[in-house]
């Protein structure tokens, strides 16, 4: 029993919504188009993701639980993400706004806005109700797989099959860790890929 709790603990921390950007940004950045950049470039751009998606939030974790405002890293109560979600929906604004200097990363713009969009949406639902935030990043890497096969950027056919196994195993370890029921896991995976899917699309 207790490595099937440390398997779980093991895949919410690999696929954390942190780091889920910076994955499907690697893909972009090595199996798409997107390749042809420089080096320079590309390192550039996963800075800038990485800042935006992991290195402020974290911070911010750190700040606000040292004011007393969050009780755990984790951020399991609902009330308490309030705060992380808002930052982190500026966060992506910022980082779409910086590509947007980029005109050939309008893909990478969009893919942001996504992202802040998706937040938002955990933002909103927070307010009354507790939605499961690694799955409703996994919905979104998913949606966007999904649009760059439709679009012809690139066969992510086997990314999008991974995507897919990954965002199972998560809910299935989020579950099992009792962190969410499955309500909560199924509106986090289709809210992200509808929102993301919609984001791309017309934003």
């Amino acid at each position: 029993m207790m490595n099937y709790r440390k398997l779980s603990n093991t895949l919410s921390w690999v696929l954390h919504p942190f780091l889920q950007p910076v994955y499907l940004m690697t893909v972009l950045l090595t199996m798409t188009t997107f390749a042809r950049y420089t080096p320079q470039m590309k390192f550039y751009l996963m800075w800038v993701v990485a800042l935006y998606a992991i290195i402020i939030p974290v911070l911010t974790l750190g700040v606000l639980r040292s004011l007393g405002r969050i009780t755990d890293f984790r951020v399991d109560d609902r009330r308490e993400r309030l705060l992380p979600l808002l930052i982190g929906t500026v966060c992506y604004v910022l980082c779409a706004i910086t590509f947007a200097k980029i005109p050939s990363a309008i893909f990478l713009r969009k893919f942001m806005i996504a992202a802040a969009c998706c937040e938002m949406l955990c933002f909103v639902v927070s307010l009354r109700w507790k939605i499961s935030l690694h799955l409703t990043g996994m919905g979104a890497v998913v949606a966007l797989l999904v649009v760059m096969n439709i679009i012809g950027v690139g066969n992510m056919l086997v990314p999008l099959l991974i995507a897919i196994l990954c965002a199972g195993a998560l809910a299935s370890a989020r579950l099992y860790l009792g962190c969410h029921n499955g309500a909560q896991v199924l509106a986090g995976f289709c809210g992200g890929f509808a929102v993301s899917l919609l984001a791309v699309l017309f934003l």
